[in-house]
């Protein structure tokens, strides 16, 4: 395994970006003082390249809000025992006339006006991107405090502009000022090789950087997972806000799409030693998701779109869930099965990327993990607030259930926690009594003053206190979906580009596109 992470000055917390699903490079971060802390991951390897990116930021240390014992080991080693007996391979696969998607997408089951307390909730996640807007570029910070931004984090920036902006919390002048902020920062920004825009940047000068050394230029390469995630927005706010067709086409037209797939397939950028790796990059998840996102430009993904060529299926807690077959031993990648990329799915498009019955597996083996073992479960990857400070939590990755690692493999199952962004997105996906359990866990447990915080750890019974504006960007698209009670990109009105038989893309509504 390669990678292009440099440690960073003693004194200093990192940045980095982070695959949810495929390879990333490791962000550690130093604490300082008492517990402050920032961090993000990213690794490159030969062949694929990363999806989400997150990052992290120096923290004061803040009381836990609830009565947290220190660690429920007894108990952590009963969970353990029970994951480690869930697991049954092969697992069940899903029949292939359950895969098809509907012509009309998935509708929001609790659709309808947010309650006081869903108000409360999308107005706390707002407070987080008040507070870590740059006035310099109209970029947020990634971190609570840090200023260094990814493509995925602006991203969760600009659904939740939307979302507040569509839920009153924004007033329509604020929404146009610093949208139109935003997208001519982005339609302007330097970009590495003057391609693609550059994995991190330093939010107020703009400059390229590396992870953590925000006064350094340094090109790092891109991630067209990230950009996939950002096609899907920038389509929404084009589609929605017609009057800002112009500066969405422009950061388009910014970038050297091209370069971001080839055969069909996802490429991004990692520079390893001085040198440029061009890496395929995507696993089951989101690579479909952020393929789905590039599809909507009329950029040739059918391969990355593929759900079935590379998946197989594990039972946990006899529930069979799909998972990729290119793991770390076959292929150098960790194939983490994580909540995250179905949670987007369903929400942005209506389970347009990958079929919805995946979605329905993986709650139900969360759910059938509660049952078993009395641990509210909503697991996916994001930031800790302590070493090594980013971490998946995932389903089953590289034939292991339920292991909680670094990209570097190393396991960190003590540091498992529930994700208060997946908390919140199966929520309002399925609005079961499992899932209301989920939300009322999250009020409860992870408020802070400055937005909501990322997690609560399963064994040491406190909340994980990190900030981030993937976190609070989830939690606002997740509210602005239930209200409005449809897909975004269809509440949008989003347009496809549909290939014909003789491969001429042709513009059509969303709502009515079957799956490629």
């Amino acid at each position: 395994m390669s990678s292009d992470f440099q440690p960073p000055p003693k004194s200093l917390s990192i940045l980095a970006s982070v695959g949810g699903v495929v390879t990333a490079v490791i962000a550690i971060a130093i604490l300082n003082g008492w517990s402050k802390h920032l961090s993000k991951t990213s690794i490159a390897k030969p062949e694929i390249s990363t999806s989400e990116t997150a990052s992290r930021q120096l923290l004061q240390p803040r009381k836990p809000q609830t009565q947290s014992p220190v660690s429920d080991t007894k108990g952590a080693e009963i969970v353990a025992d029970l994951d480690a007996k869930s697991v049954v391979l092969a697992g069940q696969a899903i029949p292939k006339n359950q895969l098809t998607v509907a012509i009309i997408p998935y509708t929001a089951p609790g659709v309808g006006k947010l309650t006081p307390e869903e108000i409360t909730t999308a107005r706390q996640a707002w407070s987080y991107f008040q507070r870590n807007w740059n006035d310099e570029t109209g970029l947020i910070n990634s971190v609570d405090g840090f200023a260094s931004i990814s493509m995925w984090d602006q991203t969760a920036a600009i659904a939740a502009l939307v979302s507040a902006r569509e839920l009153n919390i924004v007033p329509a002048a604020e929404f146009d000022a610093k949208m139109t902020k935003m997208l001519n920062t982005l339609a302007s920004i330097p970009l590495y090789k003057g391609e693609l825009p550059n994995k991190v940047y330093n939010a107020k000068t703009l400059i390229p950087v590396n992870y953590g050394q925000l006064e350094k230029r340094e090109e790092i390469g891109w991630s067209a997972i990230d950009l996939g995630r950002m096609a899907i927005w920038l389509k929404i706010v084009e589609a929605k806000y017609p009057e800002m067709r112009s500066q969405t086409a422009a950061v388009w037209k910014h970038w050297q799409v091209k370069r971001l797939t080839k055969n069909g397939q996802m490429y991004g950028t990692a520079v390893i030693k001085g040198k440029e790796q061009y890496n395929q990059e995507g696993r089951l998840g989101y690579e479909n998701y952020a393929a789905y996102g590039l599809k909507l430009w009329g950029l040739d993904v059918k391969q990355a779109l593929d759900y079935q060529s590379h998946t197989a299926f594990v039972d946990l807690y006899g529930q069979g869930i799909p998972y990729d077959k290119r793991d770390y031993k076959n292929s150098g990648a960790n194939n983490y099965v994580l909540s995250e990329p179905y949670i987007l799915d369903g929400i942005e498009t209506g389970f347009q990327a990958l079929p919805k019955v995946y979605a329905d597996r993986i709650l139900a083996a969360q759910v059938a993990r509660y049952e078993a073992t009395k641990q509210l479960t909503a697991v996916t990857e994001d930031n800790l607030d302590r070493p090594p400070y980013f971490v998946y939590s995932s389903l089953f990755v590289n034939g292991e259930p339920w292991a909680t690692i670094a990209d570097t493999g190393e396991k960190h199952n003590d540091l498992r926690f529930l994700s208060a962004k997946a908390a919140i997105g199966w929520h309002v996906l399925y609005n079961t009594a499992y899932t209301q359990q989920l939300f009322n866990f999250v009020q409860s447990n992870l408020k802070s003053k400055d937005g909501w915080y990322n997690g609560f750890y399963e064994s040491l019974r406190q909340p994980n206190k990190t900030l981030t504006a993937n976190n609070n960007g989830v939690i606002l698209e997740s509210l602005l979906y239930k209200q409005v009670g449809q897909p975004l990109t269809v509440w949008a009105g989003v347009k496809n580009y549909k290939s014909t038989k003789r491969g001429i893309r042709t513009p059509q509504v969303t709502a009515k596109i079957l799956r490629p």
